[in-house]
């Protein structure tokens, strides 16, 4: 029999006394002690993970969205296509999520479903900044946080600059394009309403794009975005069917139904639009 293999002989480190480890750099003391379960039902664990790993995906996906942003107000195109396909993986990676939860059947759901109260993913502070910062706005959406000061704020903050789509149409107008200064000057707190001189802009784009090469990239990466973002609003839907039915969701909304609802809302109309008239 051979001895035990020893890392430490191939330079690996195994003191850490007064030193920074793993667990120190991941602060793994405080995100795996989060878990507190408020019932004695096995499945309320997967819970509690499936939407905390959920609300730290999240977390990214803004870090990569403010930057993206950032970089194409500048005109720095390029780094900003590499954060934007991040982004778009990150909800492939939440899409997966949901075949996880999927797992837990209504039996297994009622045993603790209860306990959540009025808690709810509708309440996710985090969720309703991204939408806003995208450009899905709509201020009535500040209610649900209006015991936070601190989250309205930061929310309030975000309803008050051009969200990601605004830039990608600031870029359009940058780059020559004919978009409306009614578009460009509009009210950034209300919803975006789809304009025909942005699709055909758009369309100019699609049409030509040897000629406007970096549009037709952002044009792309933003749809790619929107594909996955659909996707895990199916998929949200879809599992919440599975697993509650047509039941009023735990923060009182119409469940499923108002699920369904947020299906039809289009982030980025113009660029869907346009593919018809193409």
């Amino acid at each position: 029999m051979t001895d035990a293999y020893d890392p430490a002989q191939d330079g690996a480190q195994m003191a850490f006394d007064g030193r920074m480890s793993y667990t120190d750099y991941l602060q793994l003391d405080a995100i795996l002690t989060a878990q507190h379960p408020r019932s004695s039902a096995h499945d309320e664990m997967l819970f509690i993970i499936q939407h905390q790993t959920s609300e730290l995906w999240m977390r990214l996906a803004l870090h990569e969205i403010g930057a993206a942003r950032d970089l194409l107000a500048r005109g720095e195109m390029r780094p900003a296509f590499k954060m934007l396909s991040r982004v778009a993986r990150i909800f492939e990676q939440l899409n997966n999520a949901w075949d996880v939860l999927r797992t837990m059947t209504p039996s297994e759901y009622t045993r603790f479903r209860d306990a959540l109260g009025q808690s709810s993913g509708f309440q996710s502070w985090q969720y309703r900044l991204i939408e806003f910062a995208v450009g899905n706005r709509n201020p009535a959406m500040l209610r649900p946080h209006a015991h936070r000061p601190d989250l309205t704020e930061v929310l309030e903050a975000e309803l008050a600059r051009p969200s990601l789509y605004d830039v990608a149409i600031g870029c359009l107008a940058r780059a020559g394009l004919a978009i409306p200064s009614a578009v460009l000057e509009r009210d950034l707190r209300q919803p975006w309403q789809a304009n025909d001189a942005v699709e055909a802009a758009w369309r100019s784009v699609y049409a030509a794009p040897e000629t406007h090469w970096e549009l037709y990239e952002l044009a792309e990466k933003l749809v790619d975005f929107e594909d996955y973002f659909r996707r895990w609003r199916f998929n949200h839907v879809t599992t919440v069917e599975r697993v509650i039915g047509f039941k009023r969701g735990t923060g009182g909304t119409a469940g499923v139904q108002y699920l369904r609802r947020m299906l039809e809302v289009e982030l980025f109309p113009e660029l869907w639009h346009l593919r018809t008239s193409l």
